[in-house]
């Protein structure tokens, strides 16, 4: 009997271990991102005015990829990112647009020149944006903006939920940034795209504190020259 006790106290003790182990890993990297990076957000006019005082300049705005249409159009969610990212250009907030997405998981798939395409056509002149083809994760996006575009200060342009792990790796790489956030709309997968961000800052944290490499390296490019001739 003793002994069956003890096998018990011992399994519930195990058990409740692991369970508070499992609970550090989900809720430690999650509370972290969001408690260090939540000062960060600002609204689009509050950046407009630090740039036109002159207490705030921007290398760029910098859009984080999202889902494309077969037809090219961008999903609800993009063109939220891109209507808030044409918005601050045309208001000065920088010269420059950055738009990184995943171009290499499909051949046929073409996401960030038909988010350039977009902003071409809403007047954004074709010279001052720029395409990262290779923003396979939100990490790598941050990591190619530093490595290989050279940025040092910029605007980050996604929705609210996804702004705190952006920016949590944007400030790893040691930029200046702030985030604006572009829930313009309800999204139908909202809920779905709350879990998945869960886990992704989980694993974002890890890429951070192993200083993990991009997974494509590409040769850098000057945001001095114009959009139109980056080479891949």
């Amino acid at each position: 009997m003793r002994l069956i006790r003890f096998v018990f106290k011992l399994v519930f003790r195990i058990v409740g271990a692991i369970i508070a182990v499992a609970l550090a890993v989900l809720l430690v990297p999650n509370a972290w991102e969001y408690a260090t990076q939540v000062g960060k957000l600002r609204e689009s006019d509050a950046v407009e005015a630090s740039v036109q005082a002159g207490t705030a300049t921007y290398d760029c705005i910098f859009v984080l990829g999202a889902a494309v249409q077969s037809d090219g159009e961008p999903s609800t969610i993009l063109q939220d990112r891109l209507d808030v990212a044409i918005a601050l250009y045309k208001a000065g907030v920088a010269p420059k647009i950055i738009m990184s997405g995943d171009d290499e998981s499909d051949s046929s798939y073409d996401e960030v020149m038909n988010m350039k395409r977009y902003a071409v056509e809403a007047g954004v002149p074709s010279e001052d944006v720029f395409c990262d083809h290779a923003g396979l994760n939100t990490y790598d996006s941050m990591y190619r903006a530093k490595y290989v575009f050279g940025v040092s200060s910029m605007v980050v342009v996604t929705q609210e939920y996804h702004q705190y792990r952006a920016l949590f790796d944007a400030s790893s790489f040691g930029m200046q940034v702030v985030g604006v956030s572009s829930d313009l709309h309800s999204y139908a997968k909202q809920t779905y795209f709350d879990v998945r961000e869960v886990f992704a800052r989980i694993s974002d944290m890890g890429k951070v504190l192993t200083n993990q490499q991009a997974t494509r390296l590409s040769e850098p490019v000057s945001l001095s020259q114009s959009g139109d001739v980056t080479s891949w």
